[in-house]
């Protein structure tokens, strides 16, 4: 995402191992405004963030710890949390302690701006970016898109086949792709995630009449039991005793309708496991305007407009 990345991501690289290795390459990253990363190794009692930078220690003041700590729209647990995991940051100044040891004064709340300021200028609504999941809720999942800045993935966009919790789909770290789907005015973003899996013929066309596959209930009606065969496809089986939510299935494909969008099962069995059907993207960067997610010949139209 245009150099901007998930915090966790620059950790490893060697590019980011260089500039925090020695006091000269810190000073460069100084004069550079190169935004780095590394673990908190503390939280002290003033909510600084302790940063080990290997060739000094650094430290990222409580107000620069992130955007809104300052004005107290970002509450310090943002900090606290911080502790054990890699933060970004720029370096701000770099100073000597009263026995003469070098010191970096960091702040991630500039590097938090610097990637936000780069998805007002470069970015749009329908573009595909990367994304890291730090936390679920039952309305959504909340996603890392850069520097520690966090965006909203509603759960009603996660995907087609309906779950009953984010959790049913992601697990927190989980590294994935989503869509810009709205930039507020002020600044925060929703995402989206579900068109990138593919529309109903394509993940249609990964199954055929007359095969036995797993899938997962995801509900259970008067009527039938739908059970999702990918996540963006999810057929109708008969009522069957003993099927539940969450519990994967062996199902027989009796028919495959596009022109109804249908696809019609007999559950073989089912059981309780911990099966997870794989999420399999179809388009993972660029931009989309438009994704239709009803094939042609049906009459009932689904689809997403990504519109400013």
């Amino acid at each position: 995402m245009n150099g901007y990345f998930p915090e966790g991501w620059l950790s490893s690289s060697q590019e980011n191992k260089r500039s925090i290795n020695t006091a000269s390459s810190l000073s460069d990253a100084l004069s550079k405004g190169t935004v780095m990363e590394s673990p908190v190794m503390m939280c002290d009692t003033g909510h600084n963030l302790i940063v080990n930078l290997g060739c000094m220690k650094g430290i990222i003041p409580r107000e620069e710890g992130a955007i809104g700590i300052a004005e107290g729209s970002t509450r310090d647990i943002a900090l606290i949390s911080r502790v054990g995991r890699p933060v970004c940051f720029v370096v701000t100044d770099i100073k000597h302690s009263e026995s003469g040891k070098p010191y970096a004064l960091l702040s991630r709340r500039k590097a938090q701006q610097l990637c936000r300021d780069d998805i007002s200028c470069r970015n749009k609504v329908g573009d595909i970016i990367d994304a890291r999941i730090t936390h679920l809720e039952s309305f959504g999942a909340f996603c890392d898109i850069g520097c520690g800045n966090i965006a909203l993935l509603p759960i009603d966009s996660i995907s087609v086949s309906r779950i009953s919790h984010p959790r049913d789909r992601f697990r927190v770290g989980d590294d994935i792709k989503v869509i810009i789907k709205n930039i507020a005015p002020d600044g925060k973003i929703t995402l989206s995630h579900k068109e990138l899996l593919g529309t109903w013929k394509e993940n249609a066309a990964l199954f055929s009449s007359g095969q036995t596959v797993n899938g997962i209930v995801r509900s259970v009606e008067d009527y039938g039991i739908f059970v999702e065969l990918s996540p963006n496809l999810a057929g109708l089986a008969e009522p069957r005793p003993g099927a539940f939510i969450g519990q994967q299935a062996s199902v027989y494909i009796k028919s495959v309708i596009p022109e109804k969008m249908k696809i019609k099962l007999i559950i073989i069995d089912s059981f309780d496991s911990v099966y997870t059907p794989e999420i399999k993207y179809f388009y993972n960067e660029g931009h989309i305007d438009r994704w239709d997610y009803s094939p042609e010949e049906c009459s009932k139209k689904v689809f997403t407009e990504f519109v400013e």
